[in-house]
């Protein structure tokens, strides 16, 4: 089945943008700049407790770029403001960006200060991705990014996506049913975001089919009618252990009829204490094969307690604090011209300088395959020898270059880049900051830009 469709209808993706490109664009346009820039998007520092991110989102941007104009019916909108010249807004109904893109590859590390796209293109149309660009790839690499914690902490458990009721919009839960999928998590119980990205689909059942029927084992056993192959049985209605010997009569009575209770799923109280009665009622009934599966109110922190705390749980339902990154709900993520026109420019705001140029990122790797480090440098720089390219062409002329990557591969590919960083920089709490450098002909442009900034625009008699 194809993707789902983006948010908005191809004519009206012009205005998914904040109204100051709009009004940046037409001063462009009535100075005749139209020569080509090149932003850059970066994330300037670390969310709390990161020391790495994943990026995600790139197959949006692409989709977006590659459908962008403006039909009728948003020219008329924009014409209605009062603000835009006749002219201008002619000029807009023609506007399809044309430019170019080089990006880090959806799920593959990256690091803070590093170029994770660069947009290169006549410079109304690169002005006018930006707030398209950050939504997305904000969005889904703090996503990828909290699920790969998660992965991290459960030790090998498998993680379902519970999240997508909770989830900011209906786009949100799908971006976090496949952004958490690349990171590794099993499956979703979002059924469209299943089928769209040929993800396995989860699910159980809920507290309310329990309640509907006269008993908890008439509904148990109304259930495993209907899925003798995959039953899994929620325990916590009334009384978890309780439940748990509802549970075994259940998988008795499949086993013999050929078949096996799949699991049963705790979702409230202490779960360390409760999956370990849960787990000796069922082994004591001969039932080991039996798996606990744990979800309600779960993240990378909790899963990383109770994983400590030996408890015997083989599955894990991770839904809310995952689904809106609960605890670094956003990242510093920003789209800045490096260049213009050919020449180099920068922004010298304190603690928000940017470094200019086109670039590339260099990525080192010690003998055994792991990650050693990353030299952010210029990108008509050879690197030095035995590095890795990050930044790769993905769209020319305005044209995708190769068609998407599967979710399935993408995961593949975050699997075995995620197994070569060392496992201190996977630490949940302060973990220390990969080694990025800068290369000695990045530092010699940045300073002479610099100080030709300065000269230009900073007064030796400003106060």
């Amino acid at each position: 089945m194809s993707r789902p469709n983006l948010a908005h209808s191809d004519g009206q993706l012009g205005l998914f943008t904040d109204l100051y490109e709009l009004t940046m664009a037409q001063a462009y346009f009535s100075q005749g700049m139209h020569a080509p820039a090149t932003f850059g998007l970066t994330v300037r520092s670390y969310p709390p407790n990161r020391g790495y991110l994943v990026s995600a989102g790139l197959d949006d941007v692409l989709d977006y770029l590659s459908r962008l104009q403006f039909d009728d019916e948003a020219i008329g909108y924009l014409r209605s403001l009062g603000s835009f010249t006749t002219d201008f807004l002619d000029y807009l109904r023609s506007v399809r960006f044309t430019g170019s893109v080089r990006a880090i590859p959806e799920g593959r590390l990256f690091f803070a200060d590093e170029p994770l796209l660069e947009i290169t293109a006549p410079i109304i149309e690169a002005q006018l991705a930006e707030t398209y660009v950050i939504n997305q790839m904000n969005l889904q690499t703090s996503l990828a990014t909290k699920a790969a914690r998660c992965v991290w902490a459960a030790q090998g458990r498998g993680i379902a996506d519970f999240a997508s009721r909770r989830t900011h919009g209906s786009d949100a839960a799908m971006k976090m049913a496949r952004a958490s999928y690349i990171a590794g998590f099993a499956s979703t119980s979002n059924v469209l975001a299943a089928s769209h990205y040929s993800i396995p689909p989860a699910g159980t059942m809920a507290h309310s089919f329990i309640s509907s029927f006269p008993s908890e084992l008439d509904a148990f056993r109304a259930y495993a009618s209907s899925f003798p192959d995959r039953t899994v049985l929620l325990l916590d209605t009334y009384d978890t252990v309780a439940g748990a010997w509802n549970a075994v009569t259940i998988a008795k009575e499949l086993e013999s009829d050929g078949h096996r209770l799949t699991a049963v799923r705790l979702d409230s109280g202490d779960y360390g204490e409760l999956s370990r009665q849960v787990r000796r009622v069922l082994d004591g009934q001969g039932l080991d094969y039996v798996r606990v599966l744990v979800s309600g109110g779960l993240d990378e922190y909790e899963l990383d307690s109770l994983m400590q705390d030996g408890a015997p749980i083989d599955l894990f339902g991770v839904g809310t604090k995952a689904g809106v990154s609960a605890d670094a709900p956003w990242s510093d993520m920003v789209y800045k011209i490096v260049c213009f026109d050919g020449r180099p420019v920068m922004k010298l705001s304190e603690g928000k300088m940017s470094l200019p140029g086109s670039k590339q990122i260099f990525r080192r790797r010690d003998e055994d395959g792991s990650l050693s480090s990353d030299i952010i440098g210029l990108q008509e720089e050879a690197g030095p020898v035995n590095v890795e390219p990050l930044l790769q062409e993905v769209m020319a002329d305005g044209v995708r270059i190769s068609p998407s990557s599967t979710a399935t591969e993408l995961r593949d590919s975050f699997r075995d880049e995620f197994a070569s960083l060392a496992s201190r920089f996977k630490n949940l709490h302060r973990p220390p900051q990969f080694p990025v450098s800068i290369s000695p002909r990045l530092q010699r442009m940045t300073a002479e830009v610099r100080e030709e900034a300065v000269l230009t625009n900073v007064s030796a008699e400003s106060p």
